[in-house]
């Protein structure tokens, strides 16, 4: 992982408070004009709450394809002050409702753990919302181990249902 060359990298995005195309899209917008180049970003879908808190609003999901130069812990900050500055709450509780989550999923090849990160996302194979808009940007995609994300899909159990809802502004 160097500075100097640019890494393909992985974003998940996410919304289920208020204008949620709209988050998305500013969410999009600010990742572009960080200096990260966007190189594709999938449709939005309609996914229901999963994880820790599961009484909220549905949400909606999209995966963006970027390229970086920025080092993860880096490219970790710039994500978390954009999300901050599009109005995320922080100290709520994990999994609760929010205007704008952005993940970092995969990060070229890269195998990194640290006390605040972990590439590939701990949930990036476990995940039909994550799964099914990366799969969207790359039907071939796998993880740094070689595991293909097609086959994590076709592996979950049923549930975690995903609707398409519809193009976003790349």
């Amino acid at each position: 992982m160097s500075g100097a060359t640019a890494e393909t990298v992985y974003l998940g995005l996410g919304s289920n408070i208020g204008d949620r195309f709209e988050h998305l899209n500013r969410a999009i917008a600010s990742i572009g004009s960080a200096g990260i180049e966007i190189e594709a970003v999938s449709s939005a879908y309609e996914t229901e709450p999963v994880g820790e808190i599961l009484d909220q609003p549905d949400f909606l999901n999209a995966a963006i394809r970027v390229r970086t130069t920025l080092e993860p812990e880096d490219l970790l900050d710039r994500l978390k002050e954009i999300e901050a500055d599009l109005g995320r709450r922080l100290g709520v509780p994990r999994h609760s409702p929010r205007i704008i989550d952005i993940d970092l999923l995969l990060y070229g090849d890269a195998e990194y753990e640290s006390d605040r990160l972990r590439l590939p996302h701990r949930e990036v194979t476990s995940r039909r919302f994550v799964l099914v808009p990366l799969l969207e940007l790359d039907p071939d995609l796998s993880t740094p181990d070689g595991g293909r994300l097609d086959a994590a899909l076709a592996a979950l159990p049923d549930g975690q249902w995903v609707k398409p809802a519809g193009p976003l502004s790349p």
